[in-house]
């Protein structure tokens, strides 16, 4: 590409990145004047309306489409509107977590944020150990690491920054102000993280993100590619490992709960299973999002080639646009490589390719 038109490219992402980002910023700047709980009625309310517009919905219908097949069109579409409203909530409790971990922990019903089995939190905290606690990007996920720096408790949480610079920037700073020691996904992390458990402290991971290089396990019933870092760093330092989640319940508040800690399975040299571990951790997760599905994000391309065909459900959504308008099917034929005879090459949808840089890396 000529150097001068990659430029271009580049200035011209740059300036669609700061657009978006002052209009996020403008708008949680208006939601903090709001008292907390209309502001985030209202930033429930707008997304309703403004989610469905988006090519990002459509994703997320197709992903529903392929995790409850036994669900109606009317029961996906119900569930999709239900995680906008997730996350619109998400965003404004963001700017608003000093009132919510404020308003402290309760351990019966009535108080804003309730937390089971308080007595194994407070455990973690009384008796420093390595420990690894790991949860996905349900319901309100930042309150985790947010209550724990709150009350004491040492965990340090491996974080993937979002694709927009401004944002990513204001995010990382709110982050540390709130929510204790934060490595960014990137080379390196699993050194950094590792480092933390040899001064016996903890770890915290998200584990339901798309990954390219580790097992392959089975996600809602079909092949997904997993991230093995907690199972490698469990077999590495024996340690516990905690389930944990923050969910919405009624009248906007929030329960924090912290399991029992996962029994690892052993491979017959007696080390822990990198596989089996992976995909308990993987079914955990499942039973999470089963439970209450529009507490997840589904417009994220988790599945990558669930049919088997070459296409993301992601370039399934482009298609089907494609021939909405056009009345045929988007044909993209890959060039042979040397020697290959005409029938290697594998035909695709035009479109994007929803498989963008994982930042996350595993040494």
């Amino acid at each position: 590409m000529n150097p001068t038109l990659r430029q271009s490219i580049v200035t011209i992402i740059k300036i669609q990145e700061w657009l978006v980002a002052q209009f996020v910023f403008a708008v949680l700047a208006i939601l903090k004047k709001l008292p907390a709980r209309k502001a985030i009625r209202f930033a429930d309310t707008i997304a309703r309306k403004i989610g469905p517009r988006t090519h990002r919905h459509q994703l997320a219908l197709q992903n529903l489409e392929l995790a409850f097949p036994e669900k109606s069109k009317e029961e996906r579409e119900a569930i999709a509107l239900d995680m906008w409203g997730n996350m619109a909530r998400l965003m404004a409790e963001y700017i608003l977590i000093d009132k919510l971990i404020d308003s402290g922990i309760d351990t019966g019903e009535g108080g804003l944020i309730e937390v089971d089995d308080i007595e194994r939190f407070l455990d973690l905290v009384d008796r420093p150990r390595p420990f690894i606690v790991f949860t996905a990007h349900t319901g309100n996920f930042e309150l985790l690491p947010a209550i724990a720096a709150k009350y004491g408790l040492n965990v340090t949480a491996l974080f993937r920054p979002p694709n927009n610079r401004y944002i990513a920037n204001k995010l990382l700073a709110a982050r540390r102000t709130h929510m204790g020691n934060l490595v960014p996904s990137r080379a390196g992390a699993a050194w950094n993280l590792a480092g933390v458990l040899e001064d016996n402290r903890g770890v915290g991971l998200l584990v339901d993100q798309k990954f390219r290089k580790g097992p392959t396990i089975q996600f809602f019933g079909r092949d997904v590619i997993a991230n093995p870092l907690l199972a490698k760093l469990t077999r590495h330092f024996d340690c516990e490992v905690f389930p944990a989640r923050c969910i919405r319940i009624d009248n906007d508040r929030f329960r924090l709960e912290i399991e029992e800690p996962i029994t690892m399975p052993k491979d017959k040299n007696g080390n822990i299973d990198i596989q089996a571990t992976t995909q308990i951790v993987s079914d955990k997760v499942e039973s999470w999002i089963r439970e209450y599905p529009g507490q997840w994000m589904w417009f994220h391309d988790r599945w990558g080639d669930p049919m088997g065909f070459g296409y993301t459900p992601q370039q399934i959504v482009h298609a089907k646009k494609y021939f909405e308008k056009t009345g045929q099917w988007p044909i993209h034929q890959r060039r042979r490589k040397p020697g290959q005879p005409d029938s290697a090459r594998r035909r695709r949808p035009h479109g994007p390719r929803g498989q963008g840089r994982n930042k996350q890396s595993i040494e």
